[in-house]
This record gives C-alpha cells, structure tokens and sequence, in this order.
C-alpha cells in the first residue's frame, strides 16, 4: 500500500503588513547592567518577542528562533525609557521567515525626542505540533508606494 501522508499546502500569499508588531515596555531599574543602562540582554528579548509575534502572525501558528542574523545597539537605553519594537517580515521562504526589528526609546513621562537604540535581523521556522517545520504562506511584494515609504 502507497504511503497516503499527505503534504501540507502552502496557505495564499500575504503582506508583510499583515503580519507587523509593536511591542512596548517601560525599561526599570531592575533591567540595569553594573554601568546603570539597560542590559543588553533586555533589549533583546523584546527584540525576539515582537520578532516572534510577527513571524507566528505570518506563520498563522508557532514559529521558533533558528537564528540572529544580526543584532546592533546603536545607543545606550535607561531606566524610565519606554522602548518600542516595531517587528516586520522580510522574506519568507518555504518554511522560515526573516523578520527586521527596529527599536526606538523615548522617556515614558514626557514628550520628546524617539531615538532608535537597536535593530535586529532573526529567523524563525514554522513548526507543527510534532515540532517539525510546516509551511508558511509566500509575502506579498510590497506595493511600490509602499516601498518608497520605506526607502
């Protein structure tokens, strides 16, 4: 008898839009390093959490971090700041998916300047319920005024 497993079918293609997180976060003084900023690690996992969000979105169901392609601090977060993810699919392929996070701190209390602290570039694989990776639906190219915005 023929093995009668059958594949799963890649779900309709969507816009990286649909698929976005912001994350936020009061950053406190538990979070500070011997230097009193924000531990780098802090900083982190919000970047994996909104990148996660994302990927899980696009996935429609549990993605896991394969890897950190890239990760900069690009200035230093203190107590009292509130920092925001903003996560977003680059590429999707079969069953893996590159998301970019941007993340931008500004004092919790008052109105000022945003100052983008980090970014990150993580991949994440859909799974199933066994673990295994599944396939993810195809992004979208981005509409082409779309993609001037973001130039």
């Amino acid at each position: 008898m023929a093995d009668q497993t059958v594949a799963p079918v890649r779900a309709a293609a969507k816009p990286a839009q649909a698929s976005q997180v912001t994350l936020a976060h009061i950053m406190s003084e538990h979070d500070t390093n011997l230097y009193g900023t924000i531990h780098g690690g802090v900083v982190m996992k919000l970047i994996d959490d909104a990148a996660a969000a994302a990927a899980a979105r696009h996935a429609e169901g549990p993605a896991v971090t394969a890897s950190v392609d890239g990760m900069a601090f690009l200035a230093p977060v203190r107590a009292g700041d509130l920092l925001t993810a903003h996560a977003e699919l680059e590429r999707a392929g079969r069953t893996s998916m590159t998301v970019h996070v941007t993340v931008t701190a500004e004092r919790w209390n008052a109105t000022g300047p945003v100052t983008r602290v980090a970014t990150g570039r993580l991949t994440f694989v859909a799974i199933d319920a066994e673990s295994r990776p599944r396939p993810v639906p195809a992004l979208l190219a981005a509409e082409p005024a779309e993609a001037a915005d973001a130039a």
